[in-house]
């Protein structure tokens, strides 16, 4: 089979700074433990604190980017990956560049000069991770950007799509582009709740593209919170998965398929209207270095079962696999070989 740009994904790329706080710190900026947000005025001051953090990273980030990285990584396939975002002309963007690339992927970032590379506040308070996003030249990406002929080879090229809700924020129009593209020609498209306020504030535009999506992923947070929003009055997360993989599509070459996991807990999965759950690897408390990447890795290392045709089961014990390596060391990083077998 030939993995050369199998997957592509677009997101927000974000340089994650990443630090050890405290409950105080979480207090003093007004952050709920283990949530993403966007940035706001009062949370700026927080980045040049972490900056200065003795144990602070700087590690290439952004859930979307997370995810193709992961899976770059299980596939071992040089530029089996592309991606599409947009940074700033600055530092930060030079370094997520030069980290991408080692990573194997095929990046075509649009850059530009009026706006510094979006950044994410990584506060890691034990083991659990809150994140605040401070998007900045990933906020300006644009689908005339998409358009080129050279980024639009990259649609044409991949057969699997992977596209994090948080986009939707940014450019719902290059996310409903691309799960046009999908459906027309018969490929896979991919999506993530990723946040509750993406469930909540970008209802209508993760509505409009709900019905291009083949695999819907998320977490028990994110699923409990669409329900809500939905107004399906449950918060039992297999009546939610069953209800997301109900939802009416677009095409009908592909069924829906929802993929929830719950931390610790097992992963549900919904299909043909019947639920199947996973265990997940259990990790003794002592080894939680940080959550960070978890949930990215997750779907990075199933996608990566997924372009090789394995089964679900396959693909979720890759998902598995994945997500209990990364939340073993600090931010989404790995060793230079998988050994998942």
């Amino acid at each position: 089979m030939a993995y050369e740009g199998i997957i592509l994904g677009m997101g927000n790329p974000l340089l994650d700074i990443s630090a050890v706080v405290d409950d105080e710190f979480l207090q003093r900026y007004d952050i709920k433990p283990n949530n993403a947000i966007l940035a706001e005025e009062k949370h700026l001051p927080m980045y040049e604190e972490l900056a200065k953090n003795p144990n602070v990273e700087y590690i290439a980030g952004g859930a979307t980017q997370n995810s193709i990285k992961v899976a770059q990584w299980l596939l071992q396939h040089p530029g089996a990956t592309s991606y599409i975002g947009c940074i700033g002309k600055d530092k930060f963007g030079e370094e997520m560049k030069k980290n991408s690339k080692s990573a194997g992927i095929n990046v075509h970032y649009y850059e530009v000069e009026s706006t510094p590379t979006g950044t994410c506040a990584v506060c890691v308070v034990g083991g659990e991770r809150s994140l605040v996003a401070n998007l900045s030249a990933a906020n300006c990406y644009k689908s005339d950007h998409l358009k080129r002929p050279e980024n639009w080879a990259l649609v044409e090229k991949a057969k699997y799509y992977y596209i994090a809700g948080f986009f939707l924020s940014v450019s719902p129009d290059s996310a409903l582009l691309v799960a046009e593209h999908a459906a027309a020609n018969k490929k896979y498209f991919s999506m993530n709740l990723s946040a509750p306020f993406i469930c909540e504030f970008f209802k209508d535009a993760l509505e409009k593209v709900f019905p291009y999506m083949d695999y819907v992923f998320g977490n028990e947070t994110e699923a409990r919170t669409f329900s809500k929003v939905q107004g399906w009055e449950t918060e039992k997360v297999e009546e939610i998965a069953l209800k997301i993989a109900a939802w009416p599509k677009a095409s009908g070459t592909h069924k829906r398929i929802a993929v929830i996991t719950q931390g610790p807990g097992p992963v549900v999965v919904a299909e043909d209207g019947k639920v199947k759950t996973f265990p997940v690897i259990v990790l003794p408390k002592e080894k939680l270095v940080d959550t960070n990447g978890a949930g990215d890795a997750f779907v990075g290392g199933f996608l990566s079962q997924l372009v090789q045709e394995k089964p679900i089961e396959d693909c979720v014990r890759a998902g598995c696999y994945a997500s209990n390596v990364i939340i073993q060391r600090s931010g989404c990083t790995f060793p230079e070989k998988p050994d998942f077998k």
